[in-house]
């Protein structure tokens, strides 16, 4: 089977064609960026830089925006090029790409930088990494709303020169205080004899700079917009937020939150060393630590259950996997209600009602299926008479029951008790929940099989 031909493959042929520039120019137009930022790497140094000047600095600049690790790129372009092309971005990539660069590059880059470029820069390096000012662009359409349909598409025209994102076009008053949006669709088909005010969305959401980002993810996603302005705390229009930025955004949250489920105050890379990753992960180890010292403490209170029936040590990690799972399930499931901020104690209420009922149907269901496989094992396997073989099962059934219903509560309440707090409970309850569930399963597996088994029917 002959291999398929990809874009990238073909940027690649047309940059060795030996084609004179304006050609290969004109032909590399009909591709998208992400695809000539990929060919970057199959092609030898000469043949980039070559491609650096067909680019130009603009057109560069967008090809650059889809590179994750742009350093060996950057160190090719040479200072002067790369201030160019820097000077032709989007702010949020501006920004991005600094990160990028060593003390020194951006100490020399910083006197040929345009002035408006280091403005953005640092608006954007103002807010915390957690705000929604770090992830704003000032690539925008923004008009006054005392235009004419003519003059506001003039200025449409005049600004679209210089920012891409038009197609939602932002109005402020005469004192630049944020008052609506115009989609683009509408300034189009307007008559010219139209009122500019009657086609403005005075309503249109927006966000505040100083807000968390975790917090308004909810928020950006319900509006489905394309962009979304950024306020300062004068309604002043600093920036907007991107379809593009949102999924980023929702893609570090995600990442941020399977971080905190395994007890990490945030997520790791290749590139940390060894010493930052045992700060994130040892606090929370050294805190299960004792915790488990506990369970195992336990487990210890019961060794004289083991002791006269050493078979029910065998089922022990049954119990205490399926606890785990379903409290890590209902965890799991509470976390996420708990980004609704409108959430009441009535839905809090009704989520743990929920939770106990699906705990206590999934943990009788499973029950019963361990109650009749477990016999027919003890019976054929182990050698049980019928009675002893049926009433083992019975106690692990039950306990897993018993387990898988008061997991279920456990990882409802911790996160809500946390959540409660003001504590993230995605960063205190992944960790606890399976020592707590742990010693959930431990204490209702023997003891119940040392209540059952010994005390109540004496069979052993």
């Amino acid at each position: 089977m002959e291999k398929e031909i990809t874009f990238v493959d073909e940027i690649v042929a047309i940059i060795r064609s030996g084609a004179p520039d304006a050609e290969i120019a004109e032909k590399l137009q009909d591709y998208h960026g992400n695809d000539i930022a990929q060919s970057l790497e199959l092609l030898t140094k000469e043949e980039r830089l070559h491609l650096y000047d067909i680019l130009g600095a603009e057109w560069f600049s967008d090809v650059l925006s889809f590179i994750e690790e742009p350093e060996e790129y950057i160190k090719e372009l040479g200072i002067n090029k790369l201030a160019a092309v820097i000077n032709e971005m989007d702010s949020d990539d501006a920004v991005d790409l600094l990160e990028d660069i060593d003390d020194e590059t951006r100490a020399r880059l910083r006197p040929i930088l345009d002035e408006e470029v280091k403005a953005d820069v640092q608006l954007i390096h103002s807010y915390e990494d957690d705000e929604i000012g770090s992830l704003i662009t000032t690539n925008y359409i923004c008009i006054k709303n005392n235009l004419t349909i003519k003059q506001a598409t003039h200025e449409l025209v005049s600004q679209a020169g210089d920012n891409d994102n038009i197609t939602t076009i932002y109005v402020t008053d005469e004192n630049g205080v944020f008052c609506g949006a115009i989609d683009l669709i509408e300034l189009i088909v307007a008559r010219e004899n139209t009122e500019l005010d009657s086609i403005i969305a005075y309503s249109y959401p927006y966000l505040m700079d100083h807000e968390k980002i975790s917090d308004c993810i909810e928020k950006i996603k319900s509006y489905a917009e394309d962009s979304l302005p950024v306020l300062n705390a004068n309604k002043e229009i600093i920036g907007i937020l991107t379809s593009q930025d949102v999924i980023e955004a929702v893609d570090d949250e995600m990442s941020d939150d399977y971080a905190k489920f395994a007890g990490l105050t945030a997520e790791e890379d290749l590139k940390e060393s060894i010493f930052e990753s045992m700060k994130k992960r040892l606090p929370w180890l050294i805190i299960l630590l004792f915790l488990g010292m506990g369970v195992s403490s336990v487990v210890g209170i019961f060794e004289g259950v083991v002791a006269v029936i050493p078979i029910v040590i065998c089922f022990q990690s049954l119990i205490l996997d399926m606890a785990g799972n379903v409290g890590t399930q209902s965890l799991a499931v509470t976390i996420r209600v708990l980004t609704d901020e409108n959430l009441k104690a009535k839905d809090k209420i009704k989520l743990v009602i929920k939770e106990l009922k699906v705990g206590f149907i999934n943990g009788l269901l499973l029950g019963i299926l361990t109650l009749l496989f477990l016999s027919a094992y003890l019976s054929v396997f182990k050698g049980y008479d019928f009675k002893t073989g049926l009433l083992i099962s019975v106690c692990v059934g039950a306990s897993l029951l018993l387990a898988m219903v008061i997991s279920s509560l456990v990882g409802t309440f911790v996160p809500l008790f946390f959540n409660k707090i003001k504590v993230d409970p995605a960063v205190a309850s992944g960790p606890l929940i399976t020592t707590v569930n742990d010693l959930v399963a431990v204490v209702s597996y023997y003891g119940l099989a040392w209540l059952l088994l010994i005390r109540i029917l004496h069979i052993f």
